[in-house]
Parts: C-alpha cells; sequence; structure tokens
C-alpha cells in the first residue's frame, strides 16, 4: 500500500469517527516528530501495539480485501502468565460494503465484534477441524446474549447496536452490506460500518490462524511522510530525537 493512501484512509477515518461521535485517545494525533520525542512514559502502547492499523491482507486491493483498525487499549500477552495487568483488548475498526476481513480464527482469543452504526455487518461462520480446516458442523454463538445455534457457513447479519460473541477456533469472515457507490472516489461518499471489538489480550504476532495464507501488515511504499504512524512504523521513529542517523 502507498503512504499516500493510508494518510487518506486515515483521515477519512478520523472525519467518519467524528461524525459517529467515537473519540479516539490523544495518541491517536501523535505525528511523526511527535513519536520521535517520546521517552519510556509510552513504552505500554508501542509494546501493545496500540493505535493505527491499516491492513490490505497482501491482497493489493485494500477496498476489496482489508480493514481499518485502531487498537485502543491492549495487554500483553505474557499478562497471563502471571494473571497480572490487563488482559484484555479492545479495537474500533471502519469495514466497508463488501470489503472482506478473510477467514481467520483465534486459538487463544475470545472476541465481541459490535455493530458501533452506519450500517449492517454481515459474518459468515465456520467451525475449525482439529487440523484447522472448515467443519460441517453447526456453529453455536451468542448474539447479545441470547444463544443461537446455525448450519456452517451461514452468514449473520448485525444491525447498529448489536454484537456477537466468537470463541475461540471459530473461522469468521466479515464484510459491510450494501451495494457500493461506484463514482470516482472523491465524488462519492464512501459506505462503511463502524464496528468494535472487546476481547482478551490480542497477539496479532502469534494468534491469527488465516485460512489461506496471508500477510497480517501491509508492505508499505513510502511516497509521502507519515500523517500519523502505525503500529508497524514504531520500531523505525518511537525515541529517535537525539540518535545518530
Amino acid at each position: 500500500m502507498k503512504r499516500s493512501t493510508i494518510n487518506a484512509l486515515i483521515r477519512e477515518a478520523k472525519a467518519f469517527m467524528e461524525e459517529r461521535r467515537f473519540h479516539l485517545p490523544p495518541f491517536a494525533f501523535w505525528a511523526p516528530d511527535d513519536w520521535r520525542a517520546k521517552g519510556p512514559e509510552v513504552a505500554e502502547i508501542v509494546d501493545n501495539g496500540l493505535g493505527w492499523d491499516i491492513t490490505d491482507f497482501g491482497s493489493g486491493d485494500f477496498e476489496r480485501c482489508g480493514l481499518f483498525l485502531f487498537t485502543v487499549r491492549n495487554g500483553h500477552p505474557s499478562n497471563w502468565e502471571t494473571m497480572t495487568g490487563k488482559l484484555y483488548a479492545e479495537k474500533i475498526m471502519i469495514v466497508g460494503v463488501d470489503q472482506v476481513t478473510p477467514y481467520h480464527f483465534h486459538w487463544n482469543k475470545m472476541e465481541d465484534i459490535i455493530n458501533r452504526g452506519g450500517g449492517n455487518l454481515l459474518i459468515r461462520l465456520y467451525n475449525a477441524t482439529e487440523d484447522e480446516q472448515l467443519a460441517d458442523t453447526p456453529v453455536t454463538v451468542s448474539v447479545d446474549g441470547v444463544r443461537r445455534t446455525v448450519e456452517a457457513g451461514t452468514i449473520v447479519r448485525l444491525t447498529p447496536g448489536e454484537s456477537i460473541s466468537l470463541p475461540t477456533w471459530l473461522y469468521h469472515q466479515f464484510w459491510g452490506e450494501g451495494e457500493r457507490d461506484r463514482r470516482p472516489r472523491r465524488d462519492r461518499r464512501l459506505r462503511r460500518v463502524l464496528v468494535g471489538e472487546v476481547s482478551l489480550v490480542n497477539d496479532d504476532a502469534a494468534d491469527n490462524r488465516f485460512l489461506e495464507s496471508r500477510g497480517r501488515f501491509p508492505e508499505i511504499e513510502e511516497d509521502e511522510a507519515p500523517l500519523h504512524l502505525l503500529v508497524t512504523d514504531y520500531a523505525r521513529f518511537y525515541g529517535t530525537a537525539g540518535r545518530p542517523s
């Protein structure tokens, strides 16, 4: 993905979240130079992967296969060894119409997916087999505290305000429902769903099982300077003020 595209997506996302009255924490708006001047006081943000996270899953087509995320809070996976610190995570996501997040499950993370508004969210569900393929067995989930059992491959529709609890080893893919606006990007109103996630600690390095081989983070073509840093940018910018170049 081009950095200019990522910057444009962040600008659109900030406007959309403001429209939906979802407020991001202050560090969301730090510029690269702000990050260069930061020290150990912000290590939790860096170590736990808080912040902007935009991916096309290696597809090269973000609008068809991609996801826009911001991790608001998160513990560290090691917290589960000591049962101390944050054992939970929260994300806010923006999902476009027909923009698919590919089939995946988590070995350790249970999560609630919440439709925060803007449109309907569609989620297709399959249990995973022991060899981590799609099972043909019925799927049981909780939708806002109501247990539902559906056939393998069923699409569950979440309207604004609805949520679903996804246990471990449950394959899911999701996308926004509706029709795409076919006008040029500069002339169209982007159709998106604001989606929340509340879960156990999130570990993108070791707890994502994609059905097909996928890149979790994008390769970035640096055609302009970053507007705000992605979580994958921290190593390059964080605390570098005064370091030899």
